[in-house]
C-alpha cells in the first residue's frame, strides 16, 4: 500500500500543515525539511510533481542554458549551481547552445514549455531577445559572465580587464616588452573585455603594442593553436603569450610544443582556468583562475531570492575578481639582462 502524508507525519512527528506546506513548495524550516526528505526516501512516498505544480504554478525546476558543455569553465559552474539548487529543492535543465544563437533561443523555448521557474544563462546573444519572452512572464533571470543588454535581469560578471591587466602586469614586471594575446572574437563579451584589458596594461606601462601582437579567434583549440602559429610567423619579436581562456590556453600549449618553443626560455606563457591542467605541465604554467564557485554561489543565491521574494529591486550585478596561479612559464628578462651586464663588466675588468 502506498504511503500517505499520514504516514509521514507519524514518521516525523510534524504536522500535516507543515508536511502540506513542504509537498506544495512553500517554506519550511530546514531542520523539519530534513526530516519530511527522510520520511519520504524512508517511506518510498511519490510525490506527485504534477499536481503540485498546477496547484502552485511552480516547477521547482531552474532551467541552465550555457554556450558549450564541454567547456571547463561552464561545466565547474554547472556543476557547483546544481549542487546548490539541489539542497534548496530544486531540479535543474541544462541546455547546450553550441555557442549557436538559433540553439539557444530553441533552449529556452523549450524551458518555457516544461514551465521552470527561473533561468540561469551564460548568454550567446548579448541582447537578450532569445529570452523577451519568458521574461514577459515575470519568471526570474540571472546571467552569469556576460551581461544582456535588452533585458532587465541579476548577473554575475568576473572582472575580465583586471583579468588581462594581471597577466600583463605580471609579464612587464619581468622585463617583457613584446607580448601577444590570443584573445577570443569580438562580438563576446569577455573576450572584448580581456583584450581592452591588455591593451590598457600596455598603455600603462608605457608601452605601444603592435596590432599584429593580437589575434582574435574562435574560443577553441584549434582556433588558438592556428592564431598562435600565425603570430610568430609574422611576428618573431614577441616574447610573451598570453592566451585569454582555457581553450585558448591548450591550444597555445599545442603550438609551441608542435613548433619546439622551449617555455620559459625561447618563449613565456600566461594561460587561463584549470588548475590541474597548469599544475601537469612542464615546467607549470602560470594561470588567471576565476572564482567559479563563487560565481556558481552568487547566481544561485540570485536565483533563489528572487524565487522565494527576498531578491532586491532593482537588479542586482556581482563583479567578481580573478586570481593568480604561479607556476614556471614566466622567464624573467630583467634577471637575465641583469646577468649578462654582470658578465660583460667582469670580462671588462679581466682585459
Amino acid at each position: 500500500m502506498a504511503a500517505t502524508i499520514k504516514d509521514i507525519a507519524s514518521c516525523t512527528g510534524l504536522g500535516l500543515a507543515t508536511i502540506s506546506s513542504y509537498l506544495n513548495g512553500g517554506n519550511v524550516r530546514e531542520k523539519n525539511r530534513e526530516k519530511i526528505e527522510a520520511a519520504i526516501r524512508e517511506l518510498n512516498f511519490e510525490v506527485n510533481e504534477v499536481a503540485r505544480g498546477l496547484k502552485t504554478n511552480r516547477t521547482h525546476t531552474i532551467g541552465v542554458v550555457i554556450p558549450e558543455l564541454n567547456n571547463i569553465f561552464c561545466a565547474q559552474i554547472i556543476t557547483d549551481i546544481e549542487d546548490i539548487l539541489r539542497r534548496s529543492g530544486y531540479a535543474t535543465i541544462i541546455c547546450d547552445c553550441r555557442s549557436d544563437k538559433t540553439l539557444e533561443r530553441e533552449a529556452v523555448d523549450f524551458l518555457c514549455r516544461k514551465r521552470v521557474d527561473g533561468i540561469i544563462n551564460m548568454p550567446v546573444d548579448a541582447t537578450g531577445a532569445h529570452l523577451k519572452q519568458f521574461a514577459s512572464g515575470e519568471k526570474p533571470i540571472v546571467a552569469i559572465d556576460r551581461r544582456l543588454s535588452g533585458i532587465a535581469c541579476d548577473s554575475v560578471l568576473v572582472d575580465n580587464r583586471d583579468a588581462a591587466k594581471k597577466a600583463v602586469d605580471i609579464l612587464v614586471g619581468h622585463g617583457h616588452t613584446n607580448i601577444g594575446m590570443i584573445g577570443g572574437p569580438e562580438d563576446t563579451y569577455t573576450a572584448r573585455e580581456r583584450c581592452i584589458g591588455y591593451e590598457l596594461a600596455l598603455r600603462d606601462a608605457g608601452l605601444k603594442a603592435d596590432p599584429g601582437w593580437l589575434v582574435r579567434c574562435a574560443y577553441t583549440i584549434g582556433a588558438a593553436a592556428a592564431g598562435v602559429e600565425a603570430l610568430l610567423d609574422t611576428h618573431p619579436e614577441v616574447t610573451a603569450l598570453f592566451a585569454a581562456n582555457y581553450e585558448m590556453t591548450v591550444g597555445t600549449m599545442i603550438a609551441l610544443n608542435e613548433r619546439g618553443v622551449r617555455i620559459p626560455q625561447e618563449m613565456s606563457v600566461i594561460g587561463f582556468d584549470n588548475r590541474e591542467f597548469a599544475r601537469a605541465l612542464h615546467p607549470s604554467l602560470t594561470i588567471i583562475t576565476q572564482p567559479t564557485g563563487a560565481i556558481a554561489k552568487q547566481a544561485a543565491r540570485m536565483m533563489l531570492e528572487r524565487l522565494e521574494g527576498t531578491g532586491q529591486a532593482p537588479q542586482q550585478e556581482c563583479c567578481l575578481r580573478t586570481e593568480v596561479m604561479y607556476g614556471k612559464s614566466v622567464r624573467d628578462l630583467l634577471k637575465t639582462a641583469d646577468a649578462a651586464g654582470r658578465l660583460e663588466g667582469f670580462g671588462q675588468r679581466r682585459t
